[in-house]
């Protein structure tokens, strides 16, 4: 992995930041892994895998504040929940519909992540509404300072998607908006290549998605999405420079898709063999366990009991979440009708 070493030192990472950034990708996969065994046996509608993201999702959710920071992932930023505050039995309980899902109490579709008391907001199946959510949410920030006179809220909207939602036009609407009032707004885009089965080139004239960002007048930054130090130190220059009211960035983050599109996908009739086998040999969590090897910061004795601890807690999850109730019935209207009368 190239220059981590470097990249950690500068970014004031701590051992013991590098193996919990190693934890949560671990777990990341653990429970992916876990809802696709789900689905094929029957138990689970739908799972849109995080494989091949874990590094950009932890290392740059690691640099975030949770319960201050405002936070609207898409769907397949499993890692991203996990590091701030999910738990593998809240995870579980969504995937399976059950009234103690903190998404929404079994209303949403799997991956639909929002949780009030850690401020991420629930996305919903069209791809790229949430970006214009966060520009709000960054332009009310600004608003409450104005008023103020002074900075009394430096949180920042930290907002993610593929480069495929890139291309739409509610993305290009929230970035200008953002841009133009300078607002304090972290625009993540995990770019792994394909937007479900057609290739970047097919669908956009750039190489590089941050490109579109001098275009509204703020900084685009392109970073290895399978090097977790580098997407943490990226996003903490992001969220200083917004809490410092300088506006907001467009993040880039490189990216492997190591499955399908989803489990409705089958995406051996478009990919090619050899750039799958070859994409498997860049594993962002190989990557990070080796340099951490290197680096006597990890073992294989520890990366064995982790594995193991971390299985142990996705059996729990999964056990705890399958028996949990599911929602009652005589709650179906609630959010969707006003149970109480108007004059």
């Amino acid at each position: 992995m190239t220059n981590l070493q470097a990249s950690g030192v500068s970014a004031g990472l701590e051992h013991t930041d590098l193996l919990a950034i190693f934890e949560k990708m671990l777990l990341a996969r653990s429970l992916d892994e876990r809802q696709w065994i789900l689905n094929r046996q029957g138990k689970a509608p739908f799972v849109i895998s995080c494989q091949g993201h874990e590094a950009a999702q932890v290392g740059s959710a690691f640099a975030l504040t949770p319960g201050k920071d405002w936070v609207l992932p898409y769907y397949r930023d499993l890692g991203v929940v996990l590091t701030l505050g999910y738990t593998p039995t809240e995870v579980m309980l969504g995937l399976f519909a059950r009234a103690g899902d903190p998404n929404s109490g079994g209303r949403q579709m799997p991956a639909h992540y929002g949780y009030r008391k850690l401020k991420i907001v629930s996305g919903s199946s069209p791809t790229g509404t949430q970006v214009p959510h966060a520009a709000g949410i960054g332009l009310a920030i600004k608003i409450h300072n104005e008023l103020a006179g002074r900075i009394v809220d430096d949180a920042v909207a930290w907002v993610s998607f593929g480069e495929g939602t890139s291309s739409q036009g509610e993305v290009h609407e929230a970035m200008n908006l953002a841009g133009a009032h300078a607002l304090p707004v972290i625009f993540v885009c995990e770019n792994n290549g394909y937007a479900i089965s057609v290739p970047q080139r097919q669908q956009m004239g750039v190489e590089d998605v941050a490109d579109r960002a001098a275009g509204y007048g703020f900084p685009g930054v392109v970073v290895d999405g399978t090097d977790p130090v580098a997407c943490f130190e990226a996003t903490q220059a992001a969220v200083e420079r917004a809490r410092r009211g300088d506006g907001p960035t467009l993040l880039e983050f490189k990216c492997l898709r190591l499955t399908p599109h989803s489990s409705d996908d089958n995406d051996r009739t478009y990919r090619p063999s050899d750039e799958l086998k070859a994409i498997k040999q860049h594993d962002p969590i190989d990557r990070f366990a080796a340099y951490l090897k290197a680096e006597d910061i990890l073992t294989d004795a520890h990366e064995r009991e982790l594995r193991e601890r971390i299985k142990h807690q996705v059996n729990e999850a999964t056990a705890a979440a399958e028996a949990a109730p599911l929602p009652d019935p005589s709650t179906l209207l609630e959010h969707v009708f006003t149970s109480q009368a108007r004059d």
